[in-house]
């Protein structure tokens, strides 16, 4: 089981892995947003990483845009990085969020609150990238 375990988490996701990983993802924010969902663990987050972290120390700027970036990323409607980025904002700002932490198992509730502010800080920092003196990659 270890062997498998270690081979997974090395291993590259196929694009219809992770297009199934963004679906899933979408579909657990509509879910909890509708208020569909209750008693929300850790693990069962849609974290806006590839790889799911397992800990509020594994989420990163770098993880986060390796996601939001991805060009298996739904496209929105022909929105750009930026937009895209904005959007995920405005979905983890702490205002917002803060609406849905009833519905995550009181136990986990400042794990994702702090890993929510983690998301947060690696967003803002991403989309300053984008918005610096020659944008992301100029």
């Amino acid at each position: 089981e270890r062997e498998r375990q270690a081979k997974e988490a090395g291993r590259i996701m196929s694009k219809e892995e992770v297009v199934r990983l963004f679906q899933s993802h979408e579909t657990q924010w509509q879910k909890l947003t509708k208020g569909e969902i209750e008693n929300v663990i850790w693990d069962a987050f849609p974290w806006p990483m590839v790889k799911k972290p397992k800990d509020v120390a594994d989420i990163n700027a770098g993880a986060i845009q390796a996601y939001v970036l991805n060009p298996h990323f739904p496209n929105n409607n022909g929105k750009g990085d930026k937009d895209k980025i904005k959007e995920q904002i405005r979905r983890w700002h702490p205002d917002r969020f803060e609406r849905l932490m009833p519905r995550v198992a009181e136990g986990d509730r400042d794990r994702v609150r702090e890993g929510a502010g983690e998301v947060v800080r690696g967003l803002n920092d991403l989309l300053t990238k984008f918005n610096g003196p020659a944008g992301m990659f100029g």
